[in-house]
């Protein structure tokens, strides 16, 4: 019988691997705490009209990527794809944004059919910010500020770039579309096949192409910004002014779009070349019209996402990440023989130390010698090993042996354990 495996680009997330997501996760959680966000978590499956009406019918994600099934109610439903409809899906059903200003946040897996490839997966994890009911550039800058914030707080700051760009209002984006595609037609020929099946589906997105020909004939294109109405232009030139009060440091890119549909004004990504090809590890800008879209009344919104695959690639590859963080243990306890009463003193001993310390404490459990037992112990990054045999055990005491320092063993009784010695860690 074949052994089943992890679907394809659908990845298991293993102990080893584990410790550097749960520092980008607590680190994420601090940051977004210290600027008044609150979490927010929704259902990983939606209602398919959800995605449609949200990020657009003939975006590639619609089109070919969407993990779409019908329920035995015949119901269409999407596994979710990317986390903003859903969590203005959620805000509105709850009546979290009639008068109200709200600060969100959220974390999950994701799901895409696409070519798996490193960062990139079918089940991938993001994280997003959003925020409803505040419309100026002040709010666009403060997300801004809290990402350049969460990268310094990683160690990832000196490898990120930001990028911004605006994306005008409906009106202006729909004269300047008319006008690139009508250019565009006339060099349909010249252009790279998806900039060819975009023209008639997702003609913005041919901006941001990676095809240097189809950049080449992008240079003779019309020009964005001259398009934009004058509160886009004011939205644009205050956010700018905001990011260099604060000195943030941002290239304007005018060819910078977002491949969903709902976003107007401004739209920004920090990127990076540590991976090798520039890659894009957090996007987002604002939407403004999408609550409208999905129902509501219109509200202002901006928020944005990161692929978290990618920056835990990009947080390894610094590795500025310090060692204790792989530790699975701070003191790791031991039997010097295996009677009945000397194991049960390891489990009192252990006990008390996580009650009254923060230390992580491991037993050895089991039968073995006490060269495999101190094995276990040094792979388990603990500083010191505390041993417990029958003697010590009618005297109250442990062997207390040091695992990372040339220190002499010792023996000490239970209570100072607590009372001095470990507290020194």
């Amino acid at each position: 019988m074949s052994k089943i495996k992890a679907i394809r680009g659908m990845n298991d997330i293993l102990p080893e691997k584990t410790p550097v997501w749960q520092f980008l996760e607590k680190t994420v959680r601090d940051v977004l705490a210290g600027y008044g966000y609150r979490e927010i978590r929704t259902p990983i499956v939606e209602q398919t009209d959800l995605f449609k009406r949200s990020i657009g019918e003939v975006t590639d994600i619609v089109e070919k990527e969407m993990y779409t099934f019908a329920d035995r109610n015949d119901e269409s439903l999407t596994l979710r794809p990317e986390g903003t409809a859903s969590c203005v899906r959620a805000c509105e059903e709850h009546g979290l944004l009639y008068n109200q200003v709200q600060r969100l946040w959220y974390a999950g897996p994701m799901f895409r059919y696409e070519r798996p490839q490193k960062g990139r997966y079918r089940q991938f994890h993001q994280i997003g910010v959003e925020t409803f009911g505040m419309s100026g550039p002040d709010i666009d800058a403060e997300l801004i500020l809290l990402s350049a914030r969460l990268w310094k707080q990683l160690g990832i700051e000196d490898v990120v770039t930001l990028e911004i760009n605006t994306l005008g209002s409906a009106e202006s984006r729909q004269a300047f579309k008319n006008d690139l595609v009508a250019y565009l037609t006339t060099r349909k020929d010249d252009l790279d096949p998806d900039s060819q099946r975009r023209l008639t589906s997702n003609p913005l997105r041919i901006l941001d192409s990676k095809s240097a020909q189809t950049q080449l004939i992008l240079n003779e294109a019309p020009n964005f910004h001259d398009y934009l109405d004058a509160e886009s232009t004011s939205h644009f030139e205050c956010l700018k002014a905001l990011l260099n009060s604060v000195g943030v440091n941002f290239r304007v890119n005018p060819r910078l779009v977002r491949g969903l549909d709902y976003y107007s004004k401004t739209v920004f990504e920090w990127v990076t070349e540590a991976l090798g090809a520039q890659g894009t590890v957090c996007a987002g800008g604002r939407y403004d019209g999408l609550v409208q879209q999905l129902g509501g009344k219109s509200t202002p919104a901006v928020g944005f996402a990161m692929g978290v695959e990618r920056l835990i690639l990009l947080i390894e590859s610094i590795s500025k990440l310090p060692a204790s963080l792989y530790q699975q243990a701070d003191v790791y306890i031991l039997p010097l023989t295996t009677t009945l009463e000397v194991k049960q003193k390891i489990l009192c001993v252990a006990e008390t130390l996580r009650d009254e310390t923060e230390l992580k404490v491991v037993l050895g459990c089991g039968d073995g010698s006490l060269k495999s037992h101190l094995k276990k112990a040094d792979a388990s990054g603990a500083r010191v090993a505390l041993l417990i045999g029958q003697k010590e055990l009618e005297h109250d005491t442990v062997q207390v042996k040091f695992l990372r320092e040339t220190i002499d063993q010792q023996e000490i009784s239970v209570k100072d354990l607590t009372d001095s010695f470990l507290t020194k860690f």
